[in-house]
């Protein structure tokens, strides 16, 4: 349930990036060098990349928040 809940709130941000990637891409194609401002392989590869750190971000401390005794945690 807490991975979904991240997860929707990285695809929403990702699909805002993306958008702002296309539409902002020519005006800074002279920055860009040795790939197209739009340039599907690049942004595809980005994206993957901030995918699979925010899967893990959401994913390890929920996985370690499941391991804990309920009782244990509200001792302190």
């Amino acid at each position: 349930m807490i991975v979904a809940q991240g997860l929707r709130i990285v695809l929403a941000g990702l699909g805002i990036g993306l958008a702002g990637a296309l539409a902002i891409g020519p005006v800074l194609a002279h920055l860009t060098y040795g790939t197209g401002s739009r340039d599907p392989i690049a942004l595809l590869a980005a994206a993957a990349a901030l995918f699979t750190v925010s899967l893990l971000a959401c994913y390890l401390p929920a996985r370690r928040a499941a391991d804990l005794d309920p009782v244990e945690a509200l001792r302190f």
